[in-house]
């Protein structure tokens, strides 16, 4: 099981082992990040396999609206570091437990996160097609 480190982050922090944020405000909290977040916790991994590994823990999680349950606050909704923490480090180990599945699960993920940013640049791509031609078109 992977060792790591939770943590508020703060503005202007940087960090040297291998990291992810997670945001903790709103109604998209406990979504996973590469690049901070405003309002979000960090959690610190010893080695870049345990990082991958939990980032995509968390974005299951964050996927399937597990968070929602946890969000306090009446106005702008936001979760606690505590109840966070109490409720992720027992749940990473569960979902990681079956060590095939999960490297599997992983790879599929990888794998339709890297068509789904493919479909995003063909559709841009038909948009600026579309775009080249309607110019041409009107300013005949």
């Amino acid at each position: 099981m992977p060792n790591f480190i939770i943590k508020t982050h703060r503005k202007h922090t940087l960090y040297t082992k291998p990291h992810l944020f997670i945001l903790n405000k709103g109604m998209n909290s406990g979504k996973p990040q590469k690049e901070p977040f405003t309002n979000s916790f960090v959690v610190i991994f010893q080695n870049e396999e345990d990082c991958e590994s939990i980032y995509f823990v968390a974005y299951s999680l964050w996927q399937t609206k597990f968070w929602y349950q946890h969000l306090v606050g009446s106005v702008i909704p936001f979760l606690r570091l505590p109840d966070f923490s109490k409720e992720f480090n027992p749940k990473a180990n569960t979902m990681m437990q079956e060590h095939e599945e999960h490297q599997k699960n992983m790879a599929t993920l990888k794998f339709l996160e890297q068509k789904e940013k493919q479909f995003h640049e063909n559709i841009n791509l038909i948009n600026d097609l579309r775009r080249v031609i309607l110019y041409r078109y009107c300013k005949k």
